[in-house]
């Protein structure tokens, strides 16, 4: 995703999408939006959008059914989402919500400076994210070389490795020897 990605906002009442512009439009990023969850998954699979603000009750395809199209699709499932409701605070909706990864759920109507604040925190979040995934990509290609086999992984991070010394082992392992031999048969 690159730098300049934008921040879509969505949703079925022209009246809102200005509100919701008004309220972020401080922040400076590049605004855009889509009056549907079938114009909203157009503009995502653009690739451009770094936030989606998106409301959960528009006729045809709605909110939880826009993330849960973007989770099943890698170049989209990490996009920070903020769904906003107008229908109040409702436990099946919230769980639904976060059991898909949407990073907030907020009731309209909506704080505008309370809204900048974490769109501002998960935008910069998710560019520094996704920087750092093409830094670990280029270092890895790097690594590899041409017709280099892939490294192994560790099956988890304090894992043993053959060939290390035992004194090494137990200075920068959390467990040391100790858990080391627990975990062996």
């Amino acid at each position: 995703m690159p730098s300049d990605a934008s921040i879509l906002i969505v949703d079925d009442h022209q009246d809102m999408l200005y509100a919701l512009e008004s309220a972020l439009a401080p922040l400076g990023h590049r605004l855009i939006r889509a009056t549907s969850g079938d114009g909203a998954l157009k503009e995502v699979l653009r690739g451009q959008v770094g936030l989606l603000l998106l409301d959960v009750c528009m006729p045809g395809v709605g909110g939880l059914d826009v993330v849960r199209y973007m989770r099943r699709v890698e170049q989209t499932q990490h996009i920070p989402v903020i769904l906003l409701t107008g229908f109040g605070p409702d436990a099946a909706l919230t769980s639904a919500a976060f059991g898909l990864g949407v990073a907030d759920l907020l009731m309209k109507p909506v704080d505008p400076w309370s809204l900048r604040t974490k769109v501002r925190y998960l935008y910069n979040a998710h560019q520094r994210s996704q920087a750092l995934e093409r830094e670990v990509r280029a270092l890895r290609a790097r690594l590899k070389g041409p017709g280099a086999p892939p490294a192994p992984a560790l099956p988890y991070p304090d894992a043993y490795l053959p060939g290390q010394r035992e004194d090494a082992a137990e200075g920068t392992s959390p467990g040391g020897t100790q858990a080391r031999r627990e975990r062996q048969p």
